[in-house]
């Protein structure tokens, strides 16, 4: 049963889409800028490009969490949304929120940004990835407390179920370590120590039970098999990702200055975070598995299954591969950070945002699934998207591998610039796949545009 208020997602999915397509580009300026030093220089320099292509990445992802919920809870719920005006009116609040911080980075000097946002009163800005004026940050304060409201009054006021409850109680989360942000402490170790409450515990806890109760709902409903089987899954997978997940944080506090228990802590339980996204795969194809129908949008249980391999692999594997203390010494901060960062961001986040956009849109639209040609341009899409960043990432892993032998392991350490330039061959193989990659994005667009012939009749 579709519900009229549900038609508040399609505004979060479109603005989504499009932050995703400024991100990718961003992402391809970087990787020119890797091995050709000057280039867009002083327009657009690398430190203010990586601070848009990363602060797009999550507000994308944000306003595509905020579309997905805005669209099964009030069909979870069987109620329509509490309040579709305020959701609409937190949706050009937060977008324009975000232009004119995206507008600010490009226009004017961080330091000025800084200065002229009020910066000194509170002091948040300057960190990576929350780099945003303080004055935004209030803003993303608001829209989460009014998106909360509204989110939660719709559950309260409807039928509860396994699905709504998690992913209420991660969005809780989101909120609540966001906070965490304001806090700015003068002493470094604090600073960093507290700095991983919102990177890490965003991405590898609270997210994740997002990730996992949105890939549940569009699960449900393109397989029919009973929600009992995706609940009692849905528990084990949930209790495993928290507990590996906040103790793992500890594998971010090796090196910055805090107890050496936490190398043990650390490496232990982020050592166990694998187990919740290899879950996460059984459960999606047991699901599949056992399904009781064969659902018309093919691509959107492509994408679905695609999310959970996908978040084992970049999640798991590939974080478990630099987790361990002794390891780690050696290659925090390379270029295999940033292969894991890459697949991992892109498997469990970017996928599930895109399987319910795909599972969604057609619905909104009063139909199962769109057209057989969309769906195969869809499913080229994927293929063509999930290639390319499995390419980045052992091209980026290959870089990292060479990185951390020349640069730190040998007996004879070279420097910095040196060893970037002996391995430039591989960003330059990291930008062409990047450039297979925005195709994909492009034609994953392109299949929701309306077929000619449903323009005619």
């Amino acid at each position: 049963m579709q519900y009229q208020s549900q038609s508040v997602a399609k505004l979060y999915f479109i603005a989504a889409i499009g932050l995703f397509l400024a991100q990718i580009l961003f992402g391809l300026i970087m990787g020119l800028q890797y091995v050709m030093g000057d280039f867009l220089f002083p327009e657009i320099p690398f430190n203010v490009a990586r601070m848009v292509h990363t602060n797009t990445l999550i507000v994308w992802l944000l306003m595509g969490f905020m579309g997905a919920s805005y669209y099964l809870v009030p069909e979870e719920s069987q109620r329509e949304l509490y309040s579709p005006k305020l959701a609409v009116l937190m949706f050009w609040t937060f977008l324009i929120a975000a232009a004119l911080t995206v507008v600010g980075y490009l226009a004017v000097p961080y330091a000025t940004l800084a200065q002229i946002t009020g910066n000194d009163l509170l002091p948040t800005m300057g960190r990576e990835f929350l780099e945003q004026p303080t004055i935004t940050k209030i803003g993303i304060v608001i829209v989460a407390l009014a998106f909360l409201f509204n989110i939660g009054m719709t559950v309260l006021s409807g039928r509860k179920t396994v699905v709504t409850i998690v992913l209420l109680t991660g969005l809780l989360g989101l909120a609540v370590f966001f906070l965490f942000s304001f806090y700015n402490p003068d002493n470094l170790v604090k600073d960093k120590y507290y700095w991983w409450w919102v990177v890490h515990l965003w991405v590898e806890g609270v997210w994740e039970l997002i990730l996992a109760s949105i890939l549940a709902f569009v699960l449900i409903k393109t397989t029919g098999i009973d929600r009992e089987v995706v609940e009692k899954w849905l528990y084990i997978i949930i209790a495993m990702t928290l507990i590996t997940g906040i103790i793992g944080t500890g594998h971010h506090f090796y090196w910055i200055g805090t107890p050496e228990y936490w190398q043990w802590w650390g490496s232990i339980f982020s050592a166990l975070e694998p187990i919740p996204f290899f879950m996460l795969t059984l459960f999606a194809f047991n699901v599949i598995n056992k399904r009781k129908r064969e659902h018309p949008n093919k691509a959107a249980v492509l994408w679905a299954m695609g999310t959970a391999v996908m978040a084992f692999l970049g999640a798991g594997v590939w974080g478990f591969l630099h987790t361990l203390a002794p390891v780690n010494y050696y290659t925090h901060g390379t270029q295999i950070t940033a292969a894991h960062g890459h697949m991992a961001f892109y498997g469990a986040y970017v996928m599930v945002v895109l399987t319910i956009i795909s599972y969604a849109v057609p619905l909104m639209r009063g139909q199962e699934a769109k057209s057989n040609a969309k769906q195969v341009m869809e499913m080229w899409s994927f293929w063509l998207m999930t290639i390319s960043i499995v390419f980045i990432t052992l091209f980026l892993t290959g870089a990292g591998i060479l990185q951390v032998y020349l640069q730190r392991y040998s007996d004879a350490p070279q420097a910095f610039m040196m060893v970037q330039e002996k391995i430039s061959l591989f960003y330059w193989m990291r930008e062409f796949t990047g450039l297979v990659f925005l195709v994909g994005a492009i034609l994953f667009v392109l299949s929701f545009l309306p077929d000619k012939k449903a323009q005619r009749a």
